[in-house]
């Protein structure tokens, strides 16, 4: 039997796959409007979220969205990223509703132990208190299985109890797509409608929906160092430290985040097609080849997640 497989049957197989995909998240999208009083959208301007957003769309319809899109922002995102969230929130007519970690320390409920302390693990407070401020009975987040282990763990309805915490031994089943959505008083869910897709499935959506995203996920010239097997970024918040000598590499990112704890990959893709491929021979997850945060048991996942992480 003849082993190669022609390209147009290929392609047509990947769409179909890509499909059922848009399909469950669709499907998702529609329940969470359904079933809750006061949904809302975790909305960060990165890949997943617009991911995300498209497929919104086409639930509901341009400019229709039935749910706010909430951002809790570190003070500490890249301004590409955050430019391009407020533009693509103004042209959706989306109602964008922004919280702040640097108000959570004003309010002294969050402290940092020193300056330089990374504040993505303290986002945590802010969105908690984001949910109690406008009573938020479920939040829509992008986040994927593929991503990291505790992630992996995750159901798409995912209950947090009274203290917005996530007990990984009190989910709920979900057999057959049928999901338990009751809710005590003070309790909220999580819900990732996009929790069986990859990052390359991602990249393939992507590419596939000519959907726009911030410059710095495609190659771009940057002065990095590199720093415990990663390329760290230099900036004012993240500057080169004794004896590291900063190079200038072609890089991109794969994924978005706190300035401090997100670094890039080197890389000359420039289109979504260009990722595609790269991501294809990717042996390491995003968040392992991209997070400082994620290199030390302190700050691992599962404990964040448990503290009312995304």
């Amino acid at each position: 039997m003849n082993a190669r497989v022609d390209n147009s049957v290929l392609g047509h197989l990947s769409n179909r796959h890509l499909d059922a995909l848009e399909e469950e998240t669709i499907f998702v999208l529609r329940e969470v409007a359904a079933t809750f009083e006061r949904p809302a959208l975790l909305f960060s301007g990165g890949k997943d979220s617009l991911v995300m957003l498209r497929c919104a769309e086409k639930a509901f319809g341009a400019g229709r969205l039935p749910y706010p899109l909430l951002m809790i922002d570190t003070g500490h995102n890249f301004p590409e990223v955050t430019e391009f969230r407020d533009r693509r929130a103004k042209e959706l007519g989306a109602e964008l509703i922004v919280r702040s970690v640097e108000d959570s320390m004003a309010r002294g409920t969050v402290r940092l132990a020193h300056a330089g302390e990374s504040r993505n693990a303290h986002q945590s407070v802010t969105l908690l208190e984001a949910i109690e401020e406008f009573r938020f009975d479920a939040l829509i987040g992008g986040a994927r299985r593929d991503e990291e282990k505790a992630r992996a763990k995750e159901r798409i309805f995912s209950h947090r109890d009274s203290f917005g915490q996530w007990q990984p031994k009190a989910q709920r089943p979900e057999l057959w797509t049928l999901f338990n959505t009751r809710l005590a008083p003070g309790e909220h869910f999580r819900v990732f409608p996009i929790s069986n897709w990859t990052e390359l499935d991602v990249w393939q959506y992507i590419a596939r929906e000519s959907i726009d995203l911030p410059s710095i996920y495609y190659t771009h010239q940057r002065e990095v160092v590199e720093r415990r097997g990663l390329l760290v970024p230099v900036t004012e918040l993240t500057p080169p430290r004794e004896g590291e000598s900063v190079v200038r590499r072609d890089v991109r990112f794969r994924t978005v985040g706190d300035i401090t704890c997100t670094c890039p990959v080197e890389s000359t893709a420039a289109t979504a097609a260009d990722i595609v491929l790269e991501t294809l021979g990717a042996e390491v997850s995003e968040r392992g080849a991209t997070r400082m945060d994620d290199k030390t048991s302190d700050a691992s996942m599962e404990k964040r997640k448990k503290d009312g992480y995304f």
